[in-house]
């Protein structure tokens, strides 16, 4: 891999992984963070090596909450302190978008 970022198509080609399924752990595992840019995913190096060892893991027989605590046991007590932080925002994040798009329903339906 020559390049710096890579897109999520060439990502899927490289690891084998399908772009849904890519998406998809984006969501669901915290350490996998492709940058968006433009309407563009770009995935670092760090980032292929995360998704290969994902895959690895997972074929192997883990489950996604196992693949998360192996990635966790790499992390100091800071990281870990850091990480229960940032999913703390995101949690909050989540609510503060869904209470928007109730508040952008309930104006929609008042101007019909």
């Amino acid at each position: 891999m020559d390049k710096d970022y890579m897109r999520i198509g060439e990502v899927a080609k490289l690891t084998g992984v399908p772009r849904r399924v890519l998406r998809q752990w984006e969501k669901e595992f915290p350490m996998l963070r492709p940058i968006k840019r433009k309407g563009y995913r770009l995935y670092s190096k760090r980032d292929v090596e995360i998704i290969l060892k994902i895959k690895e893991l997972l074929e192997k027989g883990m489950t996604p909450e196992g693949v998360k605590r192996r990635f966790e046991e790499g992390l100091s007590d800071e990281e870990r302190g850091f990480l229960k932080i940032l999913r703390g925002i995101k949690g909050e994040i989540k609510s503060i978008l869904e209470m928007m798009d109730a508040f952008e329903s309930e104006r929609a339906e008042e101007k019909l």
